[in-house]
């Protein structure tokens, strides 16, 4: 069974992604580290104590739609109210709607061990958390006096309707349709697809945040807008009206996260109500809907990361509890009685340190991406630059870590051997859930794009290149501390950061120089590499901040173990992402 790990969540909060340095300097107000202990303490007992116990249920189970209506897996509405009622829902929300204003970073761990007892669960507040942010930004006063209050409480969620089956990442085709009514309102047309949590049991009103165009839109993307489209209508004195005309058709048969209803939704074909059109209301300004979205948008690729944060640590805790009670063999120098233990195996710890390795880089990545946000908002004075930090991060947060979510779990399995083929084991249940991540909240592909052509040129490049040779220090401190146990630590991150550095100043040329194609060839090479980096460098500043307080050097030998087993890859990454162009383009005939 998962059990939250508070104690390594808060080290690499404090002493690797930065909070420790914040809160000394007062940049997060007067939040105190006594408060952030407690906050963790309690965010984990929850995901081990009630949420993670349900997460086998939400996976055999499955949402259900009956009747018209989705009935979520038993103990989940209770489980949903349980989380509301500890003010979870508000972590980060505006104070004056009734939320607690407290930092991203705190937001983002507790979605950590939320979504590794239950990442089904768990993607419904994420959800309306998103909705939150994007009306607080955008919306008019009125609509925030009337929707974010209960939004920010729990008592009603938010959704975010983007797709349509003709329209999934070029939203610039998208159909759906609004029209204008005199009374400052709209009428929205359409079908949307893979809505999560669309219709579910949990909450008496659902708040879609839906995308549409109008009749005298201009083409692609600069013509879409984005409404607000109650399930129930709200009346004046804040109680619920009548049935706005929209609907869940159906929902989607996936592969995992069973527990989460995706749902396919119809606006406006008049099973609801005398005159044909869902009601919405305007968020922002007319075509300037995808802006507006982005905001929602980008938070939740930071969240989808820590899903696959989640889903790594949930996988490495039972592989190595497996390993540790399973006997097969007898492992080179095992002198023990019977069969050794197969965590005994060379071959098995490899594994499972590979998994320990990528989980702890990927938490750090994520961390570090909100410690930058939150940095955004608090210093004034740099705040350009931890903007520019945090959107440099984005792209990489979600991708590496969604991929690493994915690579763990299935060496979770493998741990397992064909007991982590059977189902009843529970380990093929994190590969399930966790395949969805790289391809969600824009696929990894996607944030490659980001990141190579939007990314890395901010501020002529000078960001990331200054980002680079702050990984540089790390490198040095490690080698300056003449720690044995780090081995060929520095040396082997000095050699992946001149990868880095190489493939950055190329692909930067080739961007100014609008060789775009040649660019992409090697953009998702790139955003792995520069992944790998970080998860050495992040490890390796967890080793030296280990070393600082005179403990065990744990976090010294897991840095040396990623360090000297898998910083290698940078280096054949480097060739692919300078090199691959031309044998990709030679070969695309293979495919017909």
């Amino acid at each position: 069974m998962y059990k939250a790990p508070v104690d390594e969540i808060a080290f690499t909060l404090k002493h690797v992604a930065g909070m420790a340095g914040a809160l000394e300097s007062g940049a997060l107000g007067d939040l105190g580290e006594d408060l952030v202990d407690a906050i963790l303490s309690e965010a984990g007992r929850f995901a081990t104590e009630e949420v993670a116990p349900l997460g086998d249920v939400g996976d055999r189970q499955g949402s259900r739609l009956v009747d018209g209506k989705v009935q979520t897996p038993d103990g989940w509405r209770d489980l949903y109210h349980n989380w509301i009622g500890g003010g979870w829902n508000g972590l980060t929300a505006p104070e004056e709607f009734g939320g607690q204003n407290l930092p991203h970073m705190l937001h983002v761990a507790a979605m950590e061990m939320w979504n590794a007892g239950s990442m089904a669960f768990a993607l419904g507040p994420t959800l309306t958390m998103g909705a939150v942010d994007a009306l607080e930004k955008h919306g008019s006063a009125a609509l925030k006096a009337t929707y974010l209050p209960k939004m920010v409480s729990g008592e009603w969620t938010g959704t975010m309707n983007l797709t349509e089956p003709h329209a999934g990442s070029d939203l610039g085709v998208l159909k759906t349709r609004a029209e204008r009514r005199d009374d400052g309102s709209y009428r929205i047309f359409g079908q949307k697809i893979f809505i999560t949590w669309g219709e579910h049991d949990f909450t008496d009103n659902i708040v879609h945040l839906v995308l549409a165009r109008l009749p005298d839109a201009p083409a692609g993307t600069k013509g879409i807008s984005l409404f607000l489209v109650p399930k129930f209508l709200v009346n004046d004195d804040g109680s619920l009206g009548e049935r706005n005309d929209l609907f869940c058709h159906s929902l989607e048969h996936k592969l995992g996260i069973h527990g989460s209803p995706t749902c396919t939704m119809i606006y406006g074909d008049g099973k609801f109500g005398a005159e044909k059109g869902a009601i919405g209301y305007l968020i922002g300004e007319e075509n300037r809907g995808l802006a507006c979205m982005f905001t929602m948008m980008n938070n939740a690729r930071l969240a989808v990361g820590m899903q696959g944060v989640a889903i790594a640590d949930a996988a490495t805790q039972k592989a190595i509890a497996f390993a540790k009670e399973r006997t097969q063999g007898k492992a080179l120098g095992w002198s023990g009685q019977g069969m050794s233990p197969i965590i005994e195996h060379p071959d098995v710890a490899r594994m499972l340190l590979t998994m320990k390795a990528l989980t702890q880089g990927s938490r750090a990545i994520a961390y570090a991406c909100a410690h930058a946000v939150d940095m955004g908002h608090a210093d004034g004075d740099k705040a350009t630059y931890w903007q520019e930090r945090s959107s440099l991060l984005t792209p990489i947060a979600k991708s590496f870590a969604t991929d690493a979510g994915v690579d763990v779990a299935s060496l979770g399995i493998q741990v397992h051997g064909g007991m982590g083929f059977i189902e009843e084991t529970g380990a093929a249940r994190y590969l399930r859930d966790a395949r969805i991540a790289p391809i969600y909240e824009g696929t990894n592909g996607i944030q490659a794009i980001d990141l190579v052509t939007r990314k890395l040129p901010l501020s002529g490049g000078e960001h990331v290149r200054g980002f680079v040779a702050e990984l540089r220090e790390i490198a040095s401190a490690v080698s300056a501390s003449n720690r044995e146990g780090f081995g060929a630590t520095a040396a082997r991150l000095d050699a992946a950061l001149d990868d880095l550095s190489d493939a950055t100043e190329w692909l930067l040329a080739a961007v100014s120089a609008g060789k775009l194609s040649e660019a992409l060839a090697g953009a998702t090479a790139y955003q792995r590499l520069f992944g790998l980096a970080l998860t050495g460098a992040y490890l390796a500043k967890g080793g030296l901040a280990e070393a600082s307080d005179g403990k065990d050097e744990q976090r010294i030998a897991l840095s040396r173990f990623a360090a000297e087993n898998m910083l290698a890859e940078t280096s054949a990454l480097k060739d692919r992402v300078v090199t691959g162009a031309d044998s990709l383009a030679a070969a695309r005939a293979v495919l017909g």
